[in-house]
């Protein structure tokens, strides 16, 4: 039989070193959180070739004292905790493995000096094996060096990725701490090229400087508070997505985090006003009770559990929907706009052959509710009052339409001097739905029965389904039952759809339901019908529109929650400034 031993302290510190350094981005973060908790005001980050081949943290925190300096490099020897319960963990790093474990798969040299002490001091290690403490050249703070990372441990170095693709995921890491930590400096430097070089900021400026200006300048304030949790930062609006979740950076007590509950939180608040594969921007900040929090789940120490998921979970959600629920909003200070006298080419609706832009909408004598009446009489029956021939200068975010293209855009004058486009189908869609869940959350979506019930066929498999959402499809106006093998009898629909056509709604209620997200069942079902409803309720592309059609439209975008993008998370509207039009036509700098 194996006789069972004791394995050596070097080949143990290795095997631990794998948990907690699987890639330079681990070392260096590790040593950041380092710097970090030792109150450092300023750090700069050096790397080359990825930092596979060198690592290099220089911090002006408190430093090491020459009689610590062997001592940090022992496995679980730490100054960090206080409170050996682990229950109130007030520090980035706490479990006393970064250093050893560094030291176990790579060359690692420190050199330290604190306050007061007349030098600094220089420790090695390479392997495991510790050197003698020694004098060296330093001012206050610490340097760490870490170089040929892995060669003691050749079986990681062999699946390190390329020192590129390695570079950025270490890249990535200090970006989340600098987000995490504006009070501090941050200076990041990848084989001589400076990547950011970033002040003491405040928070807002520092999410400008690592999103970038013209996308922070998009963002929306957040600030909620719930059960002693208080959730603060900065969220994209509907329209502003992405196609990866690059610009989201979630920091929990100030320990920026890679949680999946966050994450999750998140996409869920947003699931109503993003398309399915993209992704929100956000930088959130969340401040919790030590004692309901447990940081010790994980040696990366980049997930988390709540004493309370299901609160954070919902502070998230709720918070976020109440701000992306503001107004349209495009500019702040109206401008006049110039008279324009138009002729319209073809595939153009003009409302009438002379419009001033400055005009007021008519909507003032006549509300989004009797246009939508309008909406649905045949064009030789409506009737619109006189448009007044001036007006004061006009001043609602969205602008005052100029006309339709191809019946389907509505094109409006913004009071800032930008074009605006409306999809109207996508708009329209939007307010239907909205409409729709007022009512389905007041208990008030009626039902309209049907004189003579209606009989769609479908597969077996798609009756089942839609069958079994008979309960969620009657609390929206909607009552079916069985009608035989593969058949579904519709006995009423929503009042508020107007006589659809029943057959093709239940068929994309059907598809609808078969993607629906299992975790997330019963919203999903009611979301996504809910959705549908509101795309057979809303008037479609190349239905051409009066003037005040438009302008109804317009308004009512404007105090509509959510109205930047349609049901299924497309945008439901354009901007195209001067600046945006003036480069189009090659007129920077003239």
């Amino acid at each position: 039989m194996p006789v069972i031993r004791r394995l050596a302290e070097t080949t143990i510190n290795r095997i631990a070193a794998g948990e907690v350094i699987e890639r330079p981005a681990a070392a260096v973060k590790e040593l950041v959180e380092n710097a970090l908790d030792a109150g450092a005001r300023r750090i700069e980050v050096l790397l080359t070739g990825g930092g596979i081949a060198r690592i290099e943290i220089i911090d002006d925190g408190c430093g090491i004292g020459r009689d610590e300096l062997a001592l940090a490099l022992e496995r679980h020897a730490t100054s960090k905790l206080t409170d050996e319960t682990l229950v109130r963990i007030a520090t980035l790093g706490f479990r006393g493995e970064a250093l050893p474990s560094i030291g176990a798969a790579a060359r690692l040299t420190l050199i330290s000096r604190p306050a007061g002490q007349d030098s600094a001091y220089r420790v090695q290690v390479a392997g495991g094996a510790v050197s003698e403490v020694g004098p060296a050249s330093g001012v206050k703070g610490t340097r760490a060096i870490v170089e040929d990372l892995f060669y003691a441990t050749p079986a990681r170095k062999k699946f390190l990725r390329t020192p590129r693709a390695e570079g950025e995921a270490a890249e990535r890491a200090v970006w989340r701490l600098a987000l995490s930590a504006p009070h501090v400096a941050f200076r990041l430097v990848s084989d001589e090229r400076v990547i950011f070089d970033l002040p003491v900021q405040d928070e807002a400026a520092r999410v400008a400087a690592l999103f970038g200006r013209e996308t922070a300048g998009a963002l929306l304030p957040l600030q909620a508070e719930r059960d002693g949790v208080t959730l603060a930062g900065l969220i994209g609006p509907a329209s502003l997505s992405r196609a990866t979740m690059a610009l989201q950076s979630f920091v929990v007590n100030g320990r920026p985090v890679i949680d999946p509950l966050l994450r999750l939180s998140l996409r869920l608040a947003y699931r109503d006003v993003v398309p399915a594969g993209r992704h929100a921007v956000a930088a959130l900040r969340l401040t919790v009770p030590d004692e309901a929090l447990d940081v010790n789940v994980h040696p990366a120490k980049t997930e988390l559990r709540f004493a309370d998921g299901n609160g954070v979970r919902s502070l998230v959600i709720g918070a976020i929907g109440r701000a992306l629920e503001r107004p349209v909003s495009l500019a702040n200070a109206p401008v006049a706009m110039p008279s324009l006298t138009l002729r319209p080419p073809a595939g153009f609706n003009f409302p009438s052959p002379h419009f001033n832009s400055a005009a007021p909408p008519s909507h003032q004598a006549r509300g989004f509710a009797e246009a939508e009446l309008a909406l649905a009489a045949p064009p030789s029956t409506r009737s619109f009052a006189p448009l007044p021939a001036a007006a004061p200068a006009y001043e609602h975010p969205l602008g005052a339409p100029i006309g339709q293209i191809l019946d389907t855009y509505i094109l409006a004058a913004a009071p800032d001097g930008a074009l605006v486009l409306v999809d109207q189908h996508a708009a329209h869609e939007r307010l239907t739905e909205e409409r729709l869940r007022t009512e389905f959350e007041a208990g008030r979506i009626a039902a309209q029965p049907l004189l003579v019930p209606v009989v769609v066929d479908f597969s077996p498999s798609e009756a089942a389904r839609l069958l079994l959402e008979a309960e969620t499809l009657a609390k929206l106006g909607l009552e079916i039952e069985a009608f035989g093998p593969g058949a579904i009898l519709v006995r009423a629909l929503p009042a508020a759809l107007k006589n659809p056509d029943a057959a093709g709604l239940l068929r994309d209620l059907a598809e609808e339901f078969s993607e629906s997200d299992a975790p997330l069942a019963l919203e999903a079902r009611l979301d996504a019908a809910l959705a549908k409803l509101a795309c057979h309720r809303s008037i479609r592309a190349g239905r051409r529109l009066q003037r005040e059609e438009m302008d109804a439209l317009l308004r009512e975008m404007e105090a509509t929650p959510r109205a930047a993008t349609c049901s299924h998370g497309r945008p439901t509207f354009l901007k195209l400034t001067r600046a945006e039009l003036e480069k189009m036509f090659g007129r920077r700098g003239i």
